[in-house]
């Protein structure tokens, strides 16, 4: 550990210790003796000036002074390594899988990110052009249109815009309070509360046009209650659960399968055959019957009845096209 992060990891250390730290407990994990202890205390009390208490003799041990301890931060920006890396490979994420709003805005502060790294231990810069983002299934994103979504959003004004559903084509004009923006399966969804409807909504923001925002505030719904019409059952579809879907997969498909999160009220065992069993809430079932599609032969739909049938009309009318 080079003395930048033992200086950062003994601020944490006496900024969280409601009683004074050891000595031994700091050595170890400073990793460092005691000389180099004591130097580094001496830097973070007189050259940084950290309110740092101390107790000589045999029993050494540190602490920061109540009430100074909760005000004093370090000055600057102070991050080990493995942070600024995880802040890199954060940044390098979302400017090659999202929109290039986030990217452009963090520019600066991936050049100084950059740049602390490099001042760091060996010198040397992380090869950040090693990690590899691949978007999958993301549709086009106007870059105005999101930066309008995203400002209402951010300072809680109602917004106005058209839009023009996938699933009849139909163009409507809306007046909604923007609650949160979601990003799923590479693309972005606006959650609302739709003043017309009286109701809550989530819209791709790709289909959203001619955006507006609005002088009046937004109003806020509860995070439960957006959880709860929104984000309770399978999918982005919106709605509370109708049913729960029991799914099977082989033994081939389970080493996957049981590892995946398909849903966070989801519940997986395994069978005594060695196949997978999971069952997942759902509302509406048209996303869901895709996701199992994508295993073939290898998964089956047990219950409710009305899902199992309807996944067979899926495979007949799909069988049908090649015949």
């Amino acid at each position: 550990m080079d003395r930048y992060e033992r200086i950062l990891t003994l601020h944490r250390l006496l900024k969280s210790a409601h009683y004074p730290v050891p000595l031994p407990r700091l050595m170890d994990e400073l990793e460092c003796s005691r000389a180099t202890l004591y130097r580094d205390v001496a830097f973070l009390r007189d050259a940084l000036g950290a309110p740092i208490e101390s107790a000589g003799g045999e029993h050494a041990a540190f602490r920061y002074a109540v009430g100074e301890g909760e005000r004093f931060e370090l000055p600057g920006l102070w991050l080990t390594s493995d942070e600024l890396a995880a802040l890199l490979a954060l940044n390098e994420l979302i400017g090659r899988s999202g929109p290039g709003v986030l990217a452009g805005a963090l520019a600066p502060f991936k050049a100084r990110i950059e740049h602390l790294l490099s001042d760091q231990g060996t010198g040397k810069t992380l090869p950040i052009e090693r990690i590899r983002v691949i978007a999958w299934g993301e549709r086009k994103l106007d870059q105005q249109v999101f930066r309008v979504v995203a400002g209402a959003v951010l300072e809680r004004k109602q917004l106005r815009f058209r839009y023009r559903a996938r699933t009849t084509n139909a163009d409507s004009h809306r007046r909604v309070s923007p609650q949160r923006l979601t990003h799923y399966r590479d693309n972005w969804y606006l959650d609302v509360w739709d003043h017309d409807r009286e109701a809550l909504r989530s819209f791709a923001v790709d289909r959203i046009a001619e955006p507006q925002a609005l002088e009046d505030a937004a109003r806020d719904v509860a995070e439960q209650e957006l959880n709860d019409a929104l984000a309770s059952s399978y999918g982005i579809f919106a709605g509370k659960p109708k049913a729960w879907a029991t799914l099977r997969f082989s033994q081939h498909a389970a080493r996957w399968v049981a590892d995946e999160h398909w849903h966070s009220q989801q519940k997986g065992e395994w069978l005594s055959d060695g196949r997978y069993e999971l069952q997942v809430p759902y509302s509406n079932s048209k996303e869901l019957l895709m996701d199992v599609l994508k295993y073939g032969p290898d998964a089956e739909v047990v219950a409710p009845l009305s899902l199992r049938e309807e996944m067979k009309i899926q495979l007949q009318l799909a069988l049908g096209g090649y015949q």
